[in-house]
C-alpha cells in the first residue's frame, strides 16, 4: 500500500534522521552489499550508544508513521501463509535483481511454470500482475536513488534495469504521477526545508 507523505510524516522522518546520524543504506542500492553482518554490527553499535530517551522517541515515531497505514480504508490484513513458495521466491528474486532486465517469461521459467499460469497465480496471490510488480519495485528503488544520490536519471534508469531513459521516465510517471525531475525537485524541497 502506498500513501502520500503528510507534512507531519516529513517532519517525523527528518527528526529521526537527526536523532540517528550515520544510518542508511546509501553505500549501495544492492541488498547483497548492505545486508552484511558488518553493517548490522555497525548499526547495533550505534544503537547501543543511543541515549534511552531517543530510543523511546524513535519507537514512538515509528509507531506514528505505521499507524498512518493502519488507519486507511484500503488497509487489509494480509498473510503470506497461503502464498505459494514459488510466488514468494519470485518476489524475493525480483527484489534482488532490480538492476536486470527481468521478464515475466524468465520468472515463470525460474519456477518451472507456464507463463500464463504463473501470471494468473501471481495476480491471485499478490493482487498485481508480474510486470506491474517488477516495475513497481524498480521504481521504488529509483525513488530512493533520486532522493538520496546525485546520480543522473540515465544512471538511475540503468541501475534499475531499464535500457533507456524514455522508457524509465514513462514507467516512473505512470507509477509516481510525477516525472523523475519533478520527484527530485519535490524531495529536494522537503529535505532542504
Amino acid at each position: 500500500m502506498k500513501l502520500p507523505a503528510t507534512e507531519t510524516d516529513i517532519i517525523l522522518i527528518k527528526q529521526m534522521l537527526q536523532n540517528n546520524p550515520g544510518r542508511g543504506i546509501n553505500r549501495s542500492n544492492n541488498p547483497k552489499v548492505y545486508e552484511k553482518e558488518a553493517y548490522y554490527k555497525e548499526y547495533q553499535s550505534l544503537n547501543n550508544e543511543l541515549k534511552p530517551h531517543l530510543k523511546f522517541e524513535n519507537q514512538g515515531t515509528l509507531l506514528l508513521l505505521i499507524s498512518g497505514f493502519l488507519n486507511t480504508k484500503n488497509f487489509k490484513q494480509t498473510t503470506t501463509q497461503g502464498t505459494p513458495s514459488k510466488i514468494l521466491d519470485t518476489m524475493s528474486y525480483v527484489q534482488l535483481h532490480l538492476g536486470e532486465n527481468l521478464t515475466v517469461a524468465e520468472l515463470a521459467e525460474r519456477v518451472n511454470q507456464n507463463q500464463d499460469y504463473f501470471s494468473k497465480q501471481f495476480l491471485i496471490h499478490t493482487g498485481q500482475r508480474p510486470l506491474n510488480y517488477i516495475h513497481e519495485k524498480k521504481i521504488e528503488r529509483a525513488q530512493y536513488l533520486i532522493a538520496t544520490t546525485n546520480k543522473s536519471f540515465l544512471e538511475i534508469a540503468l541501475d534499475t534495469g531499464f535500457s533507456n531513459l524514455p522508457h524509465f521516465s514513462k514507467i516512473f510517471k505512470q507509477i509516481v504521477s510525477l516525472t523523475p525531475g519533478e520527484y527530485r525537485n519535490k524531495n529536494d524541497f522537503y529535505l532542504n526545508n
